[in-house]
């Protein structure tokens, strides 16, 4: 079973303005990076860390180590999305022979959390910026915060809503002893798939074919 938990994040101008600032670097990095996909054909995001992010995390140094991880794991996952899906129109399955199209991602794109940049503590949210981290009080109740320690965390994503709110989005799933590790990190865009269902592409990606 899957869980979302949606925490909305009370900031003051200056934090809003760091949030702002750390997406718009996160999004350089996607977007340094996905014009290696199109040309390598690699989405894979464990092969994609061994082969860019030496380069990325030089000239991204502030971005941090592990900020420029998940760039590449949000690369690596939309890839899949646009590349892979078997109901999308730019896979491979329906493109043979063709270049693949460019990714660029807007500076609107999400920004993607770990257990590295992101911690949950005493009541307290603490997250990663480019010049230390941001503290937030978390106002759960009991059956939300009892979620975190009985489920897997799949992913946390930093969006920012129509009303300028920056929101936290907890993925969690429950595991039981029939579920292998592969299974739990199974994505909405694989659960598509074997549905058949077209793939949704998010507004903050755009497509580029070659002439």
């Amino acid at each position: 079973m899957n869980f979302l938990i949606r925490v909305p994040l009370n900031t003051s101008p200056e934090q809003h303005a760091r949030l702002c600032e750390l997406r718009g670097v996160f999004a350089r990095v996607c977007n340094e990076l996905a014009p290696q996909v199109q040309q390598s054909k690699v989405w894979n995001r464990v092969a994609l860390h061994h082969l860019h992010y030496r380069g990325l995390r030089e000239k991204f140094p502030t971005l941090g180590s592990q900020m420029v991880c998940n760039a590449i794991y949000a690369v690596s996952k939309m890839a899949r999305l646009i590349y892979q899906h078997p109901a999308s129109p730019y896979s491979l399955a329906r493109r043979p022979g063709q270049p693949l199209p460019l990714l660029k991602f807007a500076d609107s794109c999400p920004v993607y959390f770990d257990r590295h940049t992101l911690s949950i503590k005493g009541g307290q949210l603490s997250l990663f910026t480019m010049d230390g981290r941001m503290r937030f009080e978390l106002s759960l109740d009991a059956d939300k915060l009892a979620l975190f320690s009985q489920t897997k965390l799949r992913e946390v994503v930093l969006n920012e809503r129509l009303d300028h709110t920056f929101e936290l989005s907890f993925h969690l799933s429950s595991l039981d002893a029939s579920e292998s590790v592969a299974d739990s990190d199974l994505s909405e865009e694989a659960s598509d798939a074997v549905s058949g269902s077209s793939p949704s592409i998010p507004e903050y990606v755009s497509v580029e074919i070659a002439p």
